[in-house]
């Protein structure tokens, strides 16, 4: 029976847990969190040991598997002491807060027999899922475009109530690391590689209390000639659907929570999407549990995990380079 730990017992912990509860055969062992009211708190409701230092739960408890939920600029360090120590990581998104810092996981990623992932969940859901068979099919034709919106909402009080959200030194950005990055991942990931990016981001409405963006937009040029546009708001006064249309030579593919495919010969077909399981955040996707349980199943698969530390490091590598074209406000750190 594998066993499993949780490193970083805040918000999104909640759907790790409900996975490895959901999964039969996993047994969580042990949690970690530096913080000693949400560590007791977490032990307590999941009645397992629990560590204040991970590495005194890798070296006490040696787990199969670590789930990563920490905040940004832990996620690296913490990954590569796991891997280390020969334990397999399932490590939320970002990769990293900083480029550099992807890079130096990538390399002990590949350097290491031990298996690790990062959570692009969303490539998992029904919808993303069909427009890739469709896509891989070739009757679609080539693409020509995309574009794709998040246009969310946030308060001041949730950077208040935890402050690394809104610093660059602990975040490594706004609504484009924290929030609109699984959509800039399947859109790279649907379209292709990104040759060329232009963009900018900026501090609309928050500026009296984060240092990072809550505004974002860019033009993307994909291998083979394809343009995306993408826009990305945490100024919104509701959470709406994100959305993503793909135009092709033969169909448009339409997601706003379900997907329309509508052909150029009149055709047109829905792929409707599963309703979350969890009791987490709607706005998390559906498919943490699907991506868990394929990775607690290729275990003992030779290669590494499909959504590799190098395979999220595109996604890391576009936003960055927004960054970067932003001005005195957007600091690359």
């Amino acid at each position: 029976m594998p066993t499993a730990a949780i490193i970083g017992c805040g918000d999104v912990s909640t759907i790790h847990v409900e996975a490895i509860t959901a999964i039969p055969g996993i047994e969580l062992v042990a949690v970690c969190d530096t913080d000693p009211d949400v560590l007791s708190a977490a032990a307590s409701a999941n009645d397992v040991p629990g560590f204040a230092d991970h590495r005194q739960l890798l070296e006490e408890m040696h787990p199969d598997v670590v789930h990563i939920c920490t905040p940004h600029h832990q996620h690296v360090q913490v990954a590569i002491d796991c891997l280390a120590a020969g334990v397999n990581v399932i490590m939320e998104k970002p990769l990293a807060h900083t480029r550099a810092e992807g890079e130096r996981l990538v390399e002990a990623a590949e350097s290491s027999r031990a298996k690790i992932a990062v959570c692009f969940q969303n490539r998992y859901n029904a919808t993303s899922q069909a427009m890739r068979a469709l896509l891989d099919s070739g009757e679609l034709g080539e693409v020509l475009g995309a574009s794709a919106t998040v246009m969310w909402q946030r308060s001041a009080e949730y950077y208040r109530a935890k402050p690394w959200r809104g610093r660059w030194e602990t975040s490594g950005g706004g609504v484009l690391i924290n929030q609109a990055i699984h959509t800039l991942d399947l859109l790279q990931w649907l379209v292709g590689d990104v040759t060329e990016v232009r963009g900018h981001a900026a501090t609309h409405l928050f500026a009296d209390v984060i240092e990072v963006e809550d505004t974002a937009e860019m033009v993307l040029t994909h291998e083979g000639g394809a343009r995306s546009v993408f826009y990305a708001t945490l100024g919104n006064v509701v959470h709406d659907p994100v959305t993503l249309e793909i135009v092709t030579e033969n169909a448009t593919m339409f997601l706003r929570k379900d997907l329309t495919v509508t052909y150029a010969d009149g055709r047109t077909e829905v792929v409707a999407e599963r309703a979350a399981p969890s009791a987490g955040r709607s706005y998390w996707g559906v498919s943490h549990e699907l991506l868990i349980r394929d990775f607690y199943d290729r275990l003992a698969d030779q290669g590494p995990f499909w959504i590799s530390p190098r395979e999220a490091s595109a996604s890391l590598r576009i936003l960055k380079e927004v960054y970067a074209q932003s001005g005195d406000l957007i600091r690359e750190v």
